[in-house]
């Protein structure tokens, strides 16, 4: 006969065999909330927790490295790949990319082209991890359609965890002239590009433009378009009744601070580093310029985004001279 004592002992030995004997680890160390993990086909993927926030593809097969996807706090991707109207001449709409239209007359901008140069991702560098961020160091090289070096870049890029789910993608960027003087050419198209999703834009969702001077959207004499701003603010539908967007800012350290915006109805955010002159760099004389994306819930306000820019505006520019401390 079964009694009720030798059922709780049967379970006892049942869950004790279920249950693997734990062996402590002593000098076991914390393991980092966010991570900055290698993926196959030259790709760091971003991740809290296990979770993808953000990824970095730096293929030596890609015209350009950029960031895909950039994840809001519902969990879509506030970006996207190429323009929603016109995906060919347009693919070189990267998401989040640094690229520019004139670098010693070739264009670095576009995907086709008689005079086309490519950023080829030579190396990834260097990985960190922590409870409040992760990074990742790029070197890549400008390369013209001849095939010759004129630019050698190290970018880190670094994905920061802020409240409520946001985050914030810091862009570092420095340049080095090979041989001969560079000469980034005057154009609105260059530095950072930013192609927002669709139903963000205010052509497809509704959304909105804002910058840190008070203007409004695209257009007119008090819009966004062309206009010298701290910061460029894209918010707009990202689910069904729930809004989201991102922040372009500039840096102080940046030379041409505050920036001019080349922004438009059609979801396409971006700062001109050369809209008002072109700017050479010499041998032997570094450019090392800052960015960032603020991605955020709803539409902030206007002083909530002011005080993210403050705070970006504090912090100091990494060492991306690649010595060895």
């Amino acid at each position: 006969m079964f009694k009720p004592q030798m059922h709780a002992v049967l379970v006892s030995l049942l869950a004790a065999a279920a249950t693997p004997a734990q062996v402590p680890l002593p000098n076991a160390r914390p393991v980092p909330l966010v991570q900055a993990l290698p993926q196959p086909y030259e790709q760091v993927s971003f991740q809290r927790a296990g979770t993808e926030l953000a990824r970095l593809h730096f293929g030596p097969g890609l015209n350009r490295p950029f960031v895909f996807p950039l994840l809001g706090p519902s969990g879509r991707s506030v970006t996207r790949m190429g323009h929603p109207h016109d995906p060919v001449s347009h693919s070189h709409h990267n998401s989040v990319w640094i690229s520019h239209n004139d670098v010693n007359g070739w264009s670095f901008w576009a995907d086709r082209g008689t005079n086309q140069g490519r950023i080829i991702g030579q190396r990834l560098e260097k990985l960190d991890d922590a409870d409040t961020g992760a990074a990742a160091t790029i070197f890549n090289h400008w390369v013209d359609k001849n095939g010759k070096v004129l630019l050698e870049e190290r970018r880190r890029v670094s994905l920061e965890l802020l409240p409520n789910n946001e985050s914030l993608l810091v862009l570092d960027l420095r340049f080095e002239a090979k041989g001969t003087p560079v000469t980034f050419g005057k154009t609105p198209f260059g530095l950072v590009g930013v192609r927002m999703a669709k139903t963000i834009g205010i052509a497809d969702g509704g959304g909105t433009i804002r910058n840190s001077e008070g203007n409004v959207d695209e257009q007119g004499d008090h819009g966004c378009f062309w206009k010298r701003a701290r910061w460029c603010d894209y918010s707009g539908p990202i689910l069904p009744g729930k809004n989201e967007g991102a922040t372009l800012l500039d840096h102080p350290a940046n030379p041409n601070h505050p920036t001019f915006f080349h922004v438009r109805s059609d979801g396409w955010m971006g700062s001109s580093f050369t809209h008002d002159a072109p700017r050479v760099i010499e041998p032997g004389k570094p450019l090392q310029l800052r960015y960032a994306v603020y991605v955020h819930s709803g539409v902030p306000a206007r002083e909530k985004l002011q005080q993210r820019w403050e705070a970006f505006a504090k912090t100091e520019p990494p060492d991306l001279s690649g010595k060895r401390k």
